[in-house]
């Protein structure tokens, strides 16, 4: 596992655990990992960085050896490009997390693996954009693993573990109760996947041998936006109140939706990228989403017991609605 100590790359970690797999972790130490991993240290990004995993084995010696890597990276493709190139030769297959991002956008409703994807993607890139550097981390992990490389295109993702700050806003808003701004209607269809059915699905995709790009994420409408937060005041036992407010209302108040209001987007080319792809190929290999109360229930439980606030990755932006412009949409 490259990374294993948060969200994506800790899901995997424990979920290979809990099948009884051994794991190393290779990682910066900025956090510690689950009980039970090797570990191994270095900066991927830094000189010399990968040399406690190029340290290892010697390719083709038949020790220390993988079934399989998995690589959440988002930053430079060089990063991935190095890793990949570095374990071709010691590991048996290598999962690329990348993004839906990869499309070209807009991207239209029922877009399959098979859509136009970004222009000016390299796997030697340094810093790009999101969409270039998840591109570009395909190119990588395909350049060096050809058919053995899998191209998981997670779209929004939640669940425990989240450090990006989405559902855990929505969460601890709708516990402080009260009035809360729902943008929108309840009944707009949501496309997403729970972090620990990702896992799952990367784990068992390794013993099936799959390879190639796969759109990862649930059905759309797996659940709503009504069904969502109504699970966020359940979860919490607050007193809050969903107020149903039009987005054009939104909208013109300057609210960003994604951004100020968490996983929502009013229909639109963003929203047919984010929440209406075509994920037949990835549930007809046995992809399989739990229900979204059990999401909800499960991230408050792991959101209560770091006291209430959830970690922050330091290169995305805080998330969430200035609570005095909520105020005012509220007071009409």
């Amino acid at each position: 596992m490259l990374g294993g100590t948060e969200f994506v790359g800790r899901a995997v970690t424990e979920a290979a655990l809990a099948r009884g797999w051994e794991v190393t972790v290779f990682h910066r130490g900025h956090h510690a990992p689950p009980p039970g991993v090797t570990e191994l240290l270095g900066d991927r990004t830094a000189q010399g960085g990968l040399a406690a995993l190029a340290g290892v084995a010697e390719p083709g010696d038949g020790r220390h050896t993988w079934d399989l890597v998995v690589d959440t990276w988002s930053g430079a493709p060089s990063a991935v490009r190095d890793a990949a190139r570095l374990l071709s030769g010691r590991a048996a297959r290598y999962t690329y997390v990348s993004s839906r991002s990869v499309y070209d956008f807009p991207a239209p409703a029922g877009l399959s693996e098979d859509g136009p994807l970004v222009a000016g993607a390299s796997p030697d890139a340094g810093d790009v954009s999101y969409a270039l550097a998840k591109r570009g981390g395909e190119m990588a992990a395909l350049d060096a693993f050809g058919e053995r490389a899998l191209l998981a295109r997670a779209g929004l993702i939640i669940g425990p573990w989240e450090n990006i700050g989405r559902l855990p806003w929505w969460l601890t808003r709708i516990a402080r109760g009260g009035p809360v701004l729902a943008p929108g209607t309840p009944d707009l269809a949501l496309q997403y996947i729970d972090v620990r059915d990702l896992a799952e699905w990367l784990l068992d995709a390794c013993g099936k041998g799959l390879h190639g790009p796969y759109n990862l994420v649930s059905r759309s409408g797996h659940a709503t936006m009504g069904e969502l937060l109504n699970a966020c005041v359940r979860a919490t036992g607050s007193d809050a109140e969903l107020r149903w407010t039009d987005a054009g209302r939104i909208l013109a108040a300057g609210v960003e939706p994604w951004t100020d209001l968490p996983v929502w987007l009013p229909p639109g080319e963003l929203y047919d990228s984010i929440h209406r792809s075509d994920v037949d190929r990835a549930h007809a290999t046995g992809l399989r989403c739990r229900p979204v109360g059990e999401t909800v229930a499960d991230t408050w439980a792991w959101l209560s017991a770091l006291g209430g606030t959830a970690p922050q990755r330091p290169d995305r932006p805080q998330l969430g609605l200035d609570p005095a412009v909520e105020a005012k949409l509220l007071a009409g």
